[in-house]
């Protein structure tokens, strides 16, 4: 949807201009991107910087980059939760920053050195090539605030695609007072 959505924002209509395979399951499509199977792949890391180690393929663009800040992980929980667990919300939205804090405070080999052991099935050259791509993408922001405009963005996205019948209010569904407080 975001690939889709980025083309539309550069005036290329993707059911008609380009041919997109969407039968291939998303697991597979860098094999068979190596396989010669179309021109271009839309990948995940650590898809993109093994076809490119391999020589098979090159990262051209970012949809990150491209797209701006779309919230690809949020955590949700009931307000009746929320409202009964104000403390358990708070320290784990605390944990959280303090992760971003250590991002933005160490430089992408450091911070490889650290996640490694949680990707056994990549060695560190790769491993600190991906997180080096995102610091230099500005990937990760420097907070957990859930800005309106990511949220506007995110239904832009969805409605683009035709997957959302109507557009839901911000404030209804979003607080981001433990993040506000996370980041102080």
């Amino acid at each position: 949807m975001v690939f889709e959505y980025i083309l539309r924002q550069q005036g290329i209509d993707p059911a008609k201009d380009v041919d997109i395979d969407q039968s291939i399951d998303f697991g597979s499509t860098a094999a068979a991107f190596s396989e010669d199977q179309g021109n271009f792949t839309v990948e995940f890391e650590p898809g993109a910087t093994t076809l490119e180690s391999a020589g098979k393929g090159y990262v051209v663009a970012s949809l990150g980059e491209d797209s701006g800040y779309v919230p690809y992980t949020a955590f949700s929980a009931k307000k009746s939760y929320i409202d009964k667990n104000k403390d358990v919300i708070q320290g784990f939205t605390n944990a959280l920053q303090k992760g971003m804090n250590y991002v933005g405070a160490h430089t992408p080999e450091e911070i490889a050195k650290i996640i490694a052991p949680q990707f056994k099935e990549n060695d560190l050259e790769t491993i600190t090539t991906i997180v080096k791509r995102y610091y230099d993408q500005d990937t990760w922001k420097g907070d957990l605030i859930f800005e309106k405009e990511s949220f506007e963005l995110l239904q832009d996205i969805l409605e683009d695609a035709q997957e959302l019948e109507k557009r839901a209010p911000y404030e209804d569904l979003v607080t981001t007072e433990f993040a506000k407080e996370a980041a102080k």
